[in-house]
């Protein structure tokens, strides 16, 4: 794979981009263990959470901290350790690194400078909750986590109310009620659209619930423990009416010029109607005459 201009320099340092659990620790991958034994530097979110994982994996490493809050300054160091030869881990809390987590300005950094990064892939809870959503979608947008302004988040659904595609959001706790009231009230046709709720994925308490997008809130204000954890929603796509057909208006033009079973014949053709019903109303119209 090519990584960049100068991907095919052996000797310098590499990033690995390393998935780590969601939450239950043994979707932890063998190959994601080894690259963590084997790195010089391990460049965590949270260093408290890592230390955990890696206590659980023997992996003796000391963690360095990298977050949204210092990612700009730590990619310098990490570029200054790959310089060196060195070989760095990016992990975050949980999932892959860069999505809706910090990684892309140190992936984009490094790429950039010429360095080698590869992807260790596993857990995603966006893939494990359109896994057991039951939503089929050729196509699928992430957006990731809403606005926290309500104003904000509304205009945002108003651009998103007539994508076609499957929606996926991730939704904190304290959010996630007046979330679904707003894709409630913004997307269009909200009920006739689907919604999975997954909560929890991989944990003691993880839920999977499918409702109408309209009867969501109420089902969340129904049990305060459906309102805890960490969410990931998946919203069918919007799906433009089907046009109806006023076949009987067709068949009277038809029966004006054609015989009987030509006019029932074309007119359930033209406008997708039972053939028994237009029969039946032919006859009536026939014999009316």
């Amino acid at each position: 794979m090519n990584n960049g201009p100068e991907s095919d320099r052996v000797d310098d340092g590499e990033l690995f981009v390393v998935a780590t659990p969601i939450g239950n620790l043994e979707d932890m991958s063998a190959r994601a263990i080894r690259v963590l034994k084997e790195v010089d530097v391990i460049a965590a979110e949270d260093t408290r959470v890592t230390a955990h994982l890696l206590a659980r994996y023997a992996i003796p490493q000391r963690p360095m901290a990298l977050h949204a809050h210092n990612e700009r300054a730590r990619t310098e160091q990490v570029l200054k350790l790959l310089s060196e030869n060195k070989r760095v881990a990016l992990v975050s809390d949980a999932g892959t690194p860069g999505i809706s987590d910090p990684g892309a300005i140190l992936v984009q950094a490094a790429r950039a400078a010429g360095y080698r990064v590869t992807p260790i892939p596993g857990p995603s809870a966006l893939v494990a909750a359109l896994s057991v959503s039951g939503i089929a979608a050729e196509r699928v947008l992430f957006c990731g986590f809403l606005p926290a302004k309500a104003s904000a988040r509304r205009h945002a659904i108003e651009e998103l109310a007539e994508r076609t595609e499957a929606l996926v959001f991730y939704e904190a706790p304290h959010r996630v009620i007046e979330c679904v009231e707003d894709l409630a009230s913004g997307l269009s046709r909200a009920a006739q659209r689907r919604l999975v709720i997954a909560r929890e994925i991989t944990k003691l308490f993880e839920s999977i619930h499918e409702c109408p997008l309209d009867q969501a809130a109420d089902w969340l204000r129904g049990d305060s423990d459906r309102q805890r954890g960490e969410f990931v929603l998946v919203v069918s796509g919007f799906e433009s009416p089907t046009p109806t057909v006023d076949w009987e208006k067709t068949l009277v033009t038809l029966l004006a010029d054609l015989p009987l079973a030509q006019a029932v014949r074309l007119t359930c053709a033209i406008t997708g109607a039972k053939r028994k019903p237009v029969y039946d109303r032919a006859l009536e119209l026939k014999g009316a005459e």
